[in-house]
């Protein structure tokens, strides 16, 4: 059995081993302590926001960022169809209604026409503003969304954004940062993320007294007595200070990760971008996406082989690829929620595939990947 070469492996840099000894040296093994407050402060200082909140998932970011936003039962918030299912989980923790936008071609990502749409028709069918609370935009495989209409949308309509940034950690729009241009971001920090703590995330913007209310949701919404008291319902969702102690150690090498991973884009691009059918990301002018994953869609019609053929043929030699999400509409338990759109999300699914991508790929290994896609490609 040939070795794996995974999809997105964890790439430690080497000083996350010093904060994590620092912790057991000073028995800041229970959650919270020094290195929960100094990844914070790194987070703050790379993303130029004035607050942050590490957690123990991005999952729960995402759900305490929406009770930041008074989501409640009965609401109503537009979620990004084609992304992972935990953009859409939280709205339904709360008893709120996803409504599911499709993609558009130029970034793959929520579709601004396609949303406004569902806005009008929700407003015509008597949903009252108030109702419509938010909107979740993902930077897709690190690739900014559209964000400079969907701001556009969110000012028009008075519906706050909250980005989900959980694959975009380094990517920017016009030299801002994803995930620093709605009320809230959300970040992920899982193991095959560009940096990772193992698993966590945090939530992350500027206004500093709601990121501190958060905190104190997610250490259980205990008051400030002697005793146990509750006068909110709170969530375990904080950040444990050794596991903290990694993504100290992993923010020292987040730019070498963006670089990397925009190099091994390159490698693929450079050696297929000519081959018809098949079709890269694109990267829209103003955008830098740090390419955590490289994508790309294969058109059967041009090729005469299909995206399942090349990824099964990857894994026949022990290499993972991926298809893209499987847009949320489509899942079974998301299938009767309403979506808007032309199913550009579910053409995508169909062709596309996410190439391995990790920082850690060595010559090799990409040898052994193209001796692969080369049999279709070339």
């Amino acid at each position: 059995m040939k070795s794996k070469i995974w999809l997105s492996s964890p790439h430690m840099g080497g000083e996350e081993i010093k904060y994590i000894e620092e912790a057991f040296r000073e028995n800041w093994i229970a959650p919270l302590g020094p290195n929960v407050n100094g990844f914070e402060e790194d987070l703050k200082s790379f993303l130029n926001v004035n607050a942050a909140a590490a957690l123990s998932s991005g999952t729960g970011a995402l759900h305490l960022g929406l009770v930041q936003l008074g989501v409640s039962a009965g609401d109503y918030v537009f979620c990004q169809t084609m992304t992972f299912s935990a953009s859409a989980n939280p709205i339904k923790y709360l008893g709120a209604h996803p409504v599911f936008i499709d993609s558009e071609e130029e970034t793959w990502n929520i579709c601004p026409i396609a949303l406004e749409t569902a806005i009008l028709d929700l407003l015509n069918k008597g949903i009252t503003k108030e109702k419509l609370k938010a909107i979740i935009p993902v930077h897709l495989y690190g690739m900014p969304a559209k964000i400079k209409e969907l701001i556009a949308l969110s000012v028009k309509y008075g519906i706050p954004i909250i980005e989900d940034a959980a694959e975009a950690i380094g990517s920017t729009f016009n030299g801002k940062k994803c995930g620093t241009f709605g009320e809230f971001g959300v970040l992920s920090f899982n193991g095959n993320k560009l940096i990772t703590t193992s698993g966590g995330g945090a939530l992350v913007g500027n206004d500093v007294e709601r990121i501190n209310h958060t905190r104190f949701l997610a250490t259980q919404a205990k008051d400030n007595a002697p005793h146990y008291e509750h006068s909110h319902i709170g969530y375990n969702y904080r950040m444990s200070n050794v596991v903290a102690g990694i993504g100290r150690g992993q923010m020292k090498v987040l730019e070498d990760r963006v670089r990397q991973r925009r190099e091994n884009f390159n490698n693929y691009y450079r050696r297929y971008k000519d081959v018809k059918g098949v079709v890269f990301q694109p990267e829209k002018y103003g955008s830098f996406s740090n390419r955590w994953l490289t994508c790309l869609t294969i058109d059967p019609k041009i090729t005469g082989y299909m995206r399942e053929d090349v990824r099964l043929a990857l894994d026949s030699e022990n290499i993972e690829s991926r298809p893209l999400w499987k847009p949320m509409h489509l899942q079974p338990i998301f299938q009767n929620e309403l979506y808007y759109g032309e199913n550009v999300s579910v053409k995508l699914f169909e062709n596309g595939l996410c190439l391995p991508s990790g920082s850690n790929l060595t010559n090799e290994d990409f040898e052994r990947v193209f001796s692969i896609l080369d049999k279709f490609f070339i």
